[in-house]
């Protein structure tokens, strides 16, 4: 399956503010948004405004981006949304959010989603107590995910925990870190999905309604 593998500062550029792709060092002056605040390329700073389809399509991409998809898996999780009962828009938000990958970066255990899902495709993380290393795979209300025991002593997830103790964690996941723990409270709502940039979900599904 195809992914993008090009310089994420790229994308936050190309949308006009920071999407947070890698975790830290996004809060800090080193981020490319803080020295070039245009889009990339030769004729970045003479780029004129959006049409209203380039504003949904804006929209689309600062969510798919970050969450690491490609636009067949993207288009797959919205009609997914449109099919179940809630707000299309909301709901797709919740599918995003409840994927392991994006879990295991919220509960702290790696500094990013991409760190996320190495982490998971190299088998150290369980849930209710089997081991799973698809990093889609769908966390439901209840689910407790932790680092299995012989890999406890790696050094990026022991560091990124210390850091999510000072940052502190969503509302709706519950952690027990001396055990190296969480569990899934519930399914967020609208007001509980903290994404660290403006999202305006409700033209993504103008988008896709074209």
């Amino acid at each position: 399956m195809s992914r993008y593998i090009g310089a994420v500062c790229r994308l936050c550029r190309r949308a006009g503010e920071k999407l947070y792709f890698k975790g830290d060092r996004c809060y800090t002056e080193k981020c490319a948004i803080e020295r070039r605040k245009y889009p990339p390329g030769q004729h970045g700073q003479g780029r004129g405004k959006l049409s209203d389809y380039g504003v949904q399509l804006m929209q689309k991409q600062k969510v798919r981006k970050p969450y690491g998809l490609a636009e067949r898996q993207f288009r797959k999780y919205f009609h997914e949304a449109e099919r179940r009962k809630g707000v299309t828009g909301e709901v797709l938000l919740q599918l995003l959010e409840c994927r392991l990958d994006n879990i295991v970066s919220r509960m702290g255990f790696s500094g990013s989603k991409r760190q996320a899902r190495q982490l998971i495709t190299h088998g150290h993380f369980l849930v209710n107590g089997r081991p799973v290393n698809i990093p889609s795979y769908i966390v439901k209300a209840g689910d407790v995910v932790e680092v299995k025991e012989s890999d406890r002593e790696i050094n990026a997830i022991k560091e990124s925990l210390e850091k999510v103790v000072h940052r502190g964690l969503p509302s709706w996941l519950d952690m027990d870190f001396a055990n190296f723990k969480g569990k899934v409270l519930q399914i967020p709502s609208r007001e509980e999905i903290q994404i660290p940039f403006e999202v305006q979900e409700q033209l993504i599904v103008e988008l896709y309604s074209r």
